[in-house]
C-alpha cells in the first residue's frame, strides 16, 4: 500500500446525547492522516490524550505505530467471581481487612510469580501485584441488574461479590515506549523490519506481564480477605494486533478500546458509577471490532482540584452516592479520579447499544474501590 492514507472522516460511535470534546476529535482526525493509516474509529468515551486520543482504534497497512498504543501496553480489565457473600459486604470492614497493597509482593509470592511469569526479573518485577496510578483501580462490586441471565458466565454467582481489576504493564510498558520513541520518534515501524519484530517481542512480553499483574492483584486482595475466586474474563484494551478487516490485512491498534471479538467484556464507569457486563454483537467491523473501555474523562487532570475542592473535601470523596468506600490516600488523585471528572457511563452504554454493537448482560455497582493506600502518581 506504500504510504497511502485513508483521509476520510473517522468514524465516531456516538448518539445525540454523547459529549466528546473538540480536542479529542481533532486528535482523531490528525491520526487518521498518518501514512499507511486505513481506518480510524473513535468510541463514545473518546477523550484527548498526549498527542493521540484515548478511546479509539486505528487500522494501518504495512506499518504500525507503537506510540498509538502508548506507555501502558496490555492495560485492561480482569473480572473475577469471588466467594465473598453479599450479606457480608460491609465496605468499611472490607477496607480495614484489606489494608494497603502498594508495596511489592514479599518473598512468599516468588513461586507464584515464577509460575505465572517465569521470565520476570529486574525492576519491573517489583511492580507485579500493584495497581499503579492514574485511572487504575481494583473494585469489589455487587450485581445490580441482570438483563440476560442466559449470557452470564458459567461460574457467575449472583449471591457473591465480584472483583474488577484495571491495571497494565506498569513500568515495563513505559520503558518499552520510551526506548522506542528515543530511537524512532513517532514515525512508526515497517512491518517486515527487524525493528518491528523486536518491538513485537517486547509488546508480547508486556501483555504477558499485564495479565500476570492483574491476576496477582486479585489473588493478593482475595488472600487478605480469606476468600477464593475465579477469573470470569481478562481482556486487554491497549495493544497491537495483526488481523484482517474488510478483506485487508493490517495492524489494529487499540488505545483505550475494548475488543469486541473476544466474547463478554466489562465496561466500567467511574468509582461512583455503574459498570456493565456486555456481549458484543456479531458484526463490529465498522467499529474496528472495538468498544468503549469505560466512561471516558470529561475534565483534564490538572483542572479537577480547582473545579471540586471548594465543593468537596478529600474525605467526602472517599464515600460515593452508592455508599461505597474509596481507598485513596493520595489527595491529588482523589480529585483527579472523582466521579465528576468522568462522563456518565449510561450515556456511553446507550451510544454503543444504539450503534448495534452490544447486548446488555448485567449491571454492577461499587462496594469498595481501591486506588492507593499511600501516595502514588503517574497516568494510565
Amino acid at each position: 500500500m506504500g504510504t497511502e492514507t485513508n483521509i476520510s472522516k473517522p468514524l465516531i460511535i456516538a448518539n445525540s446525547d454523547t459529549w466528546i470534546e473538540g480536542n479529542a476529535v481533532q486528535q482523531l482526525e490528525t491520526t487518521a492522516k498518518l501514512p499507511h493509516m486505513r481506518q480510524v474509529a473513535g468510541m463514545p468515551d473518546l477523550h484527548a490524550g498526549r498527542g493521540y486520543p484515548v478511546g479509539a482504534a486505528f487500522f494501518s497497512s504495512g506499518h504500525f505505530y507503537p506510540a498509538l498504543i502508548g506507555n501502558d501496553i496490555g492495560c485492561g480489565m480482569a473480572f473475577w467471581q469471588t466467594d465473598l457473600p453479599l450479606q457480608k459486604a460491609k465496605p468499611a470492614k472490607l477496607a480495614k481487612t484489606l489494608g494497603h497493597i502498594d508495596d511489592p509482593l514479599d518473598a512468599s509470592w516468588l513461586p507464584r510469580i515464577r509460575e505465572l511469569l517465569p521470565a520476570a526479573s529486574g525492576d519491573s518485577a517489583g511492580a507485579l501485584g500493584t495497581i499503579g496510578g492514574g485511572n487504575h483501580f481494583a473494585e469489589l462490586q455487587t450485581p445490580d441488574t441482570v438483563y440476560r441471565s442466559d449470557l452470564l458466565p458459567t461460574d457467575f454467582r449472583p449471591d457473591c461479590l465480584q472483583l474488577l481489576v484495571h491495571s497494565g504493564s506498569r513500568g515495563l510498558g513505559q520503558q518499552i515506549l520510551q526506548n522506542h520513541i528515543a530511537r524512532f520518534g513517532h514515525q512508526g515501524l515497517s512491518e517486515n523490519s527487524a525493528d518491528a519484530a523486536a518491538y513485537l517481542a517486547e509488546h508480547q512480553a508486556a501483555l504477558e506481564f499485564a495479565t500476570a499483574n492483574r491476576r496477582l492483584i486479585a489473588e493478593r486482595m482475595l488472600e487478605r480477605w480469606g476468600a477464593a475466586g475465579s477469573v470470569l474474563l481478562d481482556v486487554h484494551h491497549n495493544f497491537l494486533q495483526h488481523t484482517e478487516i474488510g478483506g485487508e490485512s493490517g495492524w489494529l491498534h487499540r488505545k483505550g478500546a475494548t475488543p469486541a471479538d473476544c466474547g463478554l467484556v466489562m465496561i466500567p464507569g467511574s468509582r461512583g458509577d455503574y459498570s456493565y457486563l456486555v456481549q458484543p454483537t456479531a458484526n463490529t467491523d465498522h467499529a474496528l471490532r472495538s468498544l468503549a473501555h469505560g466512561a471516558g474523562r470529561k475534565w483534564q487532570r490538572g483542572e479537577c482540584k480547582g473545579r471540586l475542592s471548594h465543593k468537596y473535601s478529600a474525605d467526602s470523596l472517599r464515600r460515593t452516592a452508592f455508599g461505597s468506600v474509596v481507598i485513596c490516600q493520595d489527595k491529588a488523585l482523589i480529585y483527579e479520579e472523582a466521579p465528576q471528572a468522568y462522563k456518565n457511563v449510561d450515556s456511553i452504554i446507550r451510544a454503543l447499544a444504539d450503534a448495534g454493537l452490544i447486548h446488555l448482560v448485567a449491571r454492577f455497582k461499587p462496594v469498595l474501590t481501591y486506588k492507593t493506600g499511600g501516595s502514588c502518581g503517574g497516568e494510565a
